[in-house]
């Protein structure tokens, strides 16, 4: 009798303990790796308009990619940890290190050219993973010379050997003979301005005058610069007409203040400008509409506008609508997570930054074909051997009575502009 009552309890306890062993299993599949993300991004500074979309469209694509993995039962969450650097490249590299000794080897962003220049050196030597939505300036112009000095750093937007020519077929266009180039004094004005300066003559557009500002910290009084601008469009609009002469601004959101400070009574108000994706649809510009609509500020913009269904879904939960930035950055944080998740697999389940280097590329060819059930919301995303975006059109918008609108754009097959109306 006693020999079949430990019998039996030796069977029952096989089974609990059975039990318990299944349940530490499930306990186990159930529990969620974070994968974390930083990102770098100006709330505050001169392209806050664009750090704020990009934050908003980022929190779309997390939601998505969480549902994509509740779908397919893969333990991950997605944790952004967002800080404002206010486009300062010193403060820039300090938050990257910060967030680097929380455990973060993935970033989106930083946004601008001048912090990526900063933290590029920092990035490479700590095998950090980044991706900028919006940085454009040439290879050469933030330290990178070959393409080995920038194999952890991607861009997913077209540099801006494109958007000079773009800017200069566009002026064109306008019937502008003659310009200023008023341009922000840091390694993205610099090198827009230089290439929009390269392909001028080629449209048969004269360079009036090319005038550089401050950019950290940009001018409080821009009275001097607003003389300067003056002098040089009056002598060439008092002898060609004011419909012939414009100026281009290769600037970001100080344009706002530069603007506020323009005599109503200026020669400035009555010819056009040009602007380029440092202020294409700010909020800022759009305050002063009524003032800013006398010139245009025709702006050109990497082109990307994203399905309808996605566009609503956004200004229902945000108002407006997403710039390109925003819809780049929506399609960076897919490429980061997947490409983590699956050097995660290939690599026993450890992190390494040059796995996910050879991943990123894979995944960038799964993305473009749909096989996560999303499509690229910036169109296909081909990168040239610097991990920078190979080509693209622009789109060009201005501020019109009505706010910013869409007017035409600039194709890169054809290398002309197409307007809309």
């Amino acid at each position: 009798m006693w020999k079949k009552i430990v019998g039996i309890g030796v069977v029952i306890l096989a089974i609990l303990m059975t039990g318990c062993t299944n349940t530490g299993t499930n306990q186990a599949t159930s529990e969620e790796e974070v994968i974390k993300i930083g990102s770098l991004l100006d709330f505050s500074g001169p392209l806050s308009t664009y750090g704020i979309d990009i934050r908003n469209n980022l929190e779309l694509s997390k939601e998505d990619i969480e549902e994509y993995f509740k779908k397919n039962n893969m333990p991950y969450k997605i944790e952004i940890l967002a800080e404002d650097t206010r486009l300062d490249p010193n403060l820039a590299l300090q938050k990257i290190q910060i967030l680097r000794g929380k455990g973060v080897n993935i970033f989106v962003g930083p946004m601008s050219s001048g912090e990526v220049k900063t933290v590029l050196p920092y990035s490479l030597s700590n095998k950090i993973i980044a991706v900028s939505p919006s940085s454009t300036a040439l290879p050469p112009l933030i330290g990178a010379t070959s393409p080995e000095q920038k194999k952890y750093l991607y861009r997913f937007v077209a540099s801006d050997n494109l958007q000079g020519e773009a800017i200069a077929s566009l002026t064109a266009d306008l019937g502008i003979t003659d310009v200023v180039i008023f341009y922000r004094d840091d390694a993205w004005g610099k090198g827009l301005s230089e290439e929009t300066k390269k392909n001028l003559p080629k449209y048969k557009v004269n360079i009036i005058d090319y005038i550089g500002y401050p950019s950290n910290p940009s001018p409080a009084d821009w009275s001097p610069y607003i003389t300067k601008l003056e002098n040089s469009v009056k002598k060439v609009a008092d002898s060609k007409g004011r419909d012939k002469v414009g100026v281009i601004f290769i600037g970001f959101e100080e344009g706002a203040t530069l603007f506020s400070q323009i005599p109503e009574d200026s020669v400035l108000l009555n010819v056009k400008w040009i602007g380029s994706d440092g202020v294409a649809k700010s909020d800022k510009l759009l305050e002063l509409k009524d003032k800013i609509a006398k010139v245009g500020m025709y702006s050109t913009i990497f082109e990307s506008e994203g399905p309808k269904e996605y566009i609503n879904r956004y200004s229902e939960k945000y108002g407006g609508t997403p710039t390109s930035y925003g819809l780049i950055s929506y399609d960076t944080l897919w490429i980061l997570t997947m490409a983590y998740v699956e050097t995660l697999k290939s690599n026993n389940g450890k992190y390494d930054a040059d796995v996910m280097t050879e991943k990123i590329k894979e995944v960038i060819q799964k993305y473009n074909n749909g096989e996560y059930g999303v499509e690229p919301l910036s169109g296909k995303i081909v990168l040239n051997e610097f991990n920078d975006r190979a080509s693209g059109d622009y789109a060009i918008y201005a501020i019109t009575e009505d706010g910013w609108k869409k007017v035409g754009t600039w194709r890169y097959e054809t290398k002309k502009v197409e307007w809309k109306e």
